[in-house]
């Protein structure tokens, strides 16, 4: 990322104590960011993990534990923050509920289901952003990662809940854009494609093999999955000086997965 100012000196990133949450982390610690709070629910060793990673990238970690689909948790844990950091200058919402707890196709989806997805993903960004921006000033990023073909196809049946959540978390995002504009905040997604180390680790390995070799056969333009390094990359990219005329937008980062057609065959796609 050479050349890009990230003028940030504290972030938040909710679920990072692994997958993607850990790969932006670790980039926002390259490119500066010095105090960082590592946010989980349960995994606290894997938590300890990133604090470790984070250290050897020269940057202070700050564990905070909390359910992001309460909002008592949540007011405890800015609690926690502003008395370690005082200030926050970037907050990026990446947690989710663990698999079972909202992987189902749409028939079979229970009431738990689906208010662990909504209330994980579009609540608990609604609950964040509120607090983060009472500890923001001007030139605050607010980020979320989603997953942008969820408000669009019903076609991966058992993402029926998560879907809707990930489309509901960019229509909050459009709002919160406007309103904070005035305050020179911005606020944006990110929407990264099928993802190594990430939430299809927890699938069956046939599973990721399969979306592997999707990748290769030219579903995915770049041949491969997306990383959290990937991932990380895009985060910062919209916490740089260079994008504080970018709000309210939605960046996919996916390899090109998105130019992708159902309507061809990818031998026609592919041409040559």
């Amino acid at each position: 990322m050479a050349g890009l100012v990230v003028m940030a000196r504290t972030a938040l990133v909710t679920g990072s104590s692994r997958g993607i949450g850990r790969g932006i982390a670790l980039k926002l610690a390259e490119c500066g960011v010095r105090q960082i709070g590592v946010h989980f629910q349960k995994n606290r060793p894997a938590a300890e993990e990133t604090a470790h990673l984070l250290r050897e990238c020269g940057a202070e970690p700050l564990l905070v534990q909390a359910d992001s689909m309460r909002p008592d948790d949540i007011s405890r844990m800015f609690v926690e923050l502003r008395s370690a950091f005082g200030s926050l200058d970037v907050f990026v919402a990446n947690a989710r509920p663990d698999v079972q707890h909202f992987y189902q196709p749409v028939l079979e989806l229970t009431a738990e289901h689906w208010r662990s997805a909504i209330d994980s993903q579009a609540t608990a960004l609604l609950h964040c952003a509120r607090e983060a921006v009472g500890m923001m000033g001007q030139g605050g990023r607010i980020v979320a990662v989603t997953y942008a073909p969820g408000g669009t196809t019903g076609s991966w049946r058992s993402w029926a809940a998560m879907g809707p959540a990930k489309a509901a978390m960019e229509s909050l995002l459009r709002y919160l854009a406007w309103d904070l504009a005035k305050h020179g905040i911005t606020a944006n997604a990110v929407s990264p494609g099928a993802t190594d180390d990430s939430v299809f680790s927890t699938l069956p390995p046939e599973v990721l093999d399969a979306l592997r070799g999707w990748a290769g056969a030219g579903w995915v333009p770049m041949g491969r999955l997306t990383t959290p390094a990937d991932v990380g990359d895009a985060v910062a990219l919209l916490c740089s000086e260079q994008a504080r005329f970018i709000t309210g937008q939605t960046l996919h980062v996916d390899g090109g997965a998105s130019l992708a057609s159902a309507d061809f065959p990818m031998e026609f796609q592919r041409g040559g």
